[in-house]
């Protein structure tokens, strides 16, 4: 199904433009207006789409209403595709406030629960998201690590294909993140992605796939996935320890009583130059020419 945001951004038409060309939608998560507006500069200066999330927690410390709020017009004023996004909730009625706040996108995680109840709750979130213009993303399988966005510590984590082909057909779901080895946070160790599973869900299933866990992943792989089918590409831990690891050497080089805006003037470039980064992985720079 087509999906239409509040501005008229179509959520579905980006990603099968980032499948057709060969590249995919980096999803940036952000704490607070410091690296939102970082975030969206290193974007803006790369001609890229992108995608600005913001956690369920992110949401309930700020208020929904001031995030929307603040995405709303930053899609409104940006010249390249900008997809503010609800990102890991695990709650229906925050889904549903993010929708009547103006997000464009939202996504309800019950991938812990079985199949059924899975599917169960994405069918509410959809049936409330898809009348009012917004886009739904899911998850099957368990994205390993652990963090404020989730995660899992066992051996079962991999998305079947069965259960993602039955998830997809019932939920209502438009998009899908998959289970195949990715981790939140850091990775202790190399990555070890199920290449051959993303394949096989890819070739099963006719929703744009999401790679969770991008932190730590080599771009090499990254683009091997995009290759396999991922059209949007998930990352949060660099960007948050980024920011914060800046601010405390600005904080220790000014001593006590620093103003606000000079710590922040040298540590914004630095969060900008991890999110140009990790556009270029994507191969998402200069790709907002086509949706003009």
């Amino acid at each position: 199904m087509v999906v239409t945001g509040k501005k008229g951004l179509d959520v579905g038409t980006v990603l099968a433009a980032a499948d057709a060309e060969g590249f995919a939608v980096p999803a940036f998560n952000y704490s607070d207006i410091w690296d939102f507006t970082a975030i969206i500069e290193a974007a803006e200066e790369l001609d890229a789409p992108i995608f600005v999330s913001s956690h369920q927690f992110v949401v309930q410390s700020i208020g929904v209403e001031l995030c929307g709020a603040i995405g709303a017009t930053a899609m409104a004023t940006t010249r390249m595709p900008l997809i503010p996004h609800l990102d890991h909730s695990v709650r229906v009625d925050i889904c549903q406030a993010a929708v009547d706040s103006g997000y464009p996108s939202v996504m309800i995680d019950a991938s812990s629960k079985p199949l059924a109840e899975n599917v169960a709750t994405v069918r509410e979130v959809t049936d409330y998201a898809h009348p009012r213009g917004a886009f739904v993303e899911g998850e099957v399988g368990r994205i390993k690590g652990v963090g404020y966005e989730g995660g899992f510590k066992g051996r079962d984590f991999l998305a079947q294909v069965d259960d993602c082909v039955k998830f997809v057909a019932e939920s209502g779901v438009d998009s899908l993140a998959v289970g195949i080895g990715t981790a939140h946070g850091f990775y202790e160790g190399k990555p070890e992605i199920h290449f051959d599973r993303l394949e096989e869900i890819n070739g099963a299933v006719n929703v744009p796939l999401v790679l969770h866990g991008g932190t730590g992943i080599p771009e090499a792989d990254v683009r091997r996935a995009i290759r396999g089918g991922i059209n949007k590409v998930n990352v949060g831990t660099i960007v948050h320890c980024t920011y914060m690891n800046a601010v405390r050497e600005e904080l220790m080089a000014r001593g006590e009583n620093a103003y606000t805006i000079e710590v922040m003037k040298p540590v914004r470039p630095k969060i900008k130059a991890i999110i140009q980064q990790w556009i270029r992985a994507c191969m998402a720079d200069g790709r907002g020419r086509l949706f003009r």
